[in-house]
């Protein structure tokens, strides 16, 4: 069972995460042969300022 967690800042609708999470369902079912009932998908939103880029 694919358990993909996907980390990005919040401000997405909720049709964009369920396209998004559509997506990505399509792809593990494809890539991994696993079945869309076994997928799932977990969103986690952290704000900007919980987020360190290293820079060169």
């Amino acid at each position: 069972m694919p358990i993909i967690k996907i980390s990005m800042y919040p401000g997405r609708s909720k049709s964009q995460k369920d396209e998004f999470a559509n997506m990505v369902s399509q792809a593990a079912m494809n890539i991994l042969k696993a079945k869309k009932s076994d997928i799932i998908i977990v969103f986690e939103e952290n704000d900007k300022n919980n987020w360190y880029f290293a820079k060169n």
